[in-house]
């Protein structure tokens, strides 16, 4: 069976030339990027500028230069192998072994809907006045019609773009603030730990290098092969994917650098606690002023929604990968995944208290399992066998090692957190 996805992906599909042929190989980067503006990214971010200032900017930076590492090579795997991330550990590491780390793969997947379809439900309260639980309930199945309909993609684009005009809008209103440009260059190179900052530290962490994403950027960009025996077509693949991820993570970088940045300016230089994403509204007042408040619930709707899609997505690759298939949502361990992710997640946030603090919390659970993921990752393509003459150079795999390390120091640090 394995063999039968692996040719089926192998079929001879020639790319079309053209000056335009590198559109074909951009997109997969900025699909993912979405998560980078998702309901868990603004709350930790807004918690990380309210709490510390300009302080944590480091880990943005840190994280942004881990994940443009991580996604590159895990799209590596998937333009050599025609595997994502999910098959190619199935077919490649003990069984106990794929089991165990996919089945963690699926809680963090689990983890990150529910903080999306958080977020979208705090939208719909703050636009219609709808209950948070009932909120959810219709977030979950307008997403899962998307996704079991496909009619997602007639939207997605808008979607997309609408939440991009919005962290752009965050991006611009740098210039309509005072803001300590000397301070921020500081923080964005100087790694500092506040007491008491480790949560958020870790939070800021798993909001940008999502490991669903990891998975999911593997399936996407394996989901477009053209001929894998065709090794100009490979490398032409893997220039033009490291330039859409380095665009696409860089975007990333600026926007949640630019919500940091605000919330310090807004909220920590007026020693303002913050315990509601709601409060996040008021960082567009100076671009919007009145309107603030309706746009930022309309971009915070749009972006659970878009962001659910995605996270759904990871979820029904990450278990499809299980039995050695690639995502296809006419399948029925795809949907079963897709269900698993959305509908698990909708019974936690039924018995959610404190919405914000369990946006932050759901983004420090993507940290802890991030290593499982990222040392899964590296023997998978640093292993000749799985990648053939596509393999990790030596100092590839000891840099994959070195963001490993740092990953499991970081959650060791949390652990004793807990135990003081």
């Amino acid at each position: 069976m394995f063999n039968f996805f692996r040719d089926l992906r192998r079929r001879d599909h020639k790319p079309s030339l053209g000056a335009l042929k590198i559109l074909k190989y951009i997109g997969p980067g900025l699909l993912v990027t979405v998560g980078f503006i998702d309901p868990g990214n603004w709350a930790s971010n807004i918690a990380a500028g309210a709490n510390f200032g300009l302080s944590l900017l480091w880990i943005v930076t840190l994280s942004t230069i881990m994940l443009i590492i991580l996604q590159h090579n895990v799209a590596h795997l998937g333009i050599a192998t025609g595997l994502c991330l999910s098959e190619a550990a199935t077919i490649y590491t003990r069984p106990w072994v794929s089991r165990s780390i996919l089945g963690t793969a699926m809680l963090a997947s689990v983890s990150t809907s529910m903080a999306e379809i958080l977020g979208g439900s705090i939208a719909l309260k703050m636009l219609f006045n709808v209950p948070i639980p009932i909120g959810a309930v219709l977030i979950v199945a307008f997403v899962l019609i998307m996704l079991f309909t496909n009619s997602y993609r007639l939207i997605e684009k808008i979607i997309i773009a609408f939440v991009s005009i919005i962290g752009l809008s965050f991006l611009y209103e740098l210039s309509l603030v005072d803001i300590d440009w000397a301070q921020s260059c500081k923080s964005w190179i100087t790694p500092s730990l506040p007491e008491g900052s480790i949560l958020i530290v870790m939070s800021v962490l798993g909001a940008v290098v999502m490991p669903h994403n990891l998975f999911l950027h593997s399936e996407i960009i394996q989901s477009r092969q053209w001929n894998l025996e065709n090794d100009e077509v490979i490398k032409k693949q893997l220039d033009y994917e490291f330039v859409d991820t380095l665009l696409s993570m860089v975007i990333g970088w600026a926007i949640n650098s630019s919500m940091i940045i605000l919330a310090a300016t807004t909220f920590f230089k007026n020693k303002q606690a913050v315990d509601e994403l709601q409060q996040a509204q008021s960082l567009l007042g100076p671009l919007l002023g009145s309107h603030a408040s309706d746009v930022f619930a309309v971009a915070l709707l749009f972006a659970g929604i878009a962001s659910s899609v995605t996270s759904g997505m990871a979820g029904g690759s990450i278990f499809a990968g299980l039995f050695g298939e690639p995502y296809d949502i006419k399948d029925n361990h795809s949907r079963l995944g897709v269900a698993i992710s959305l509908v698990l997640s909708l019974f936690i946030i039924f018995a959610v208290q404190d919405p914000f603090f369990a946006l932050i919390i759901s983004q420090m659970v993507l940290s802890i399992q991030l290593p499982f993921t990222i040392f899964l990752q590296i023997y998978l393509t640093s292993s000749s066998k799985v990648m053939g003459k596509y393999v990790n150079s030596k100092s590839t795999t000891v840099i994959m090692l070195v963001i490993g390390s740092i990953v499991t120091f970081l959650n060791i640090l949390l652990f004793i957190s807990f135990l003081r």
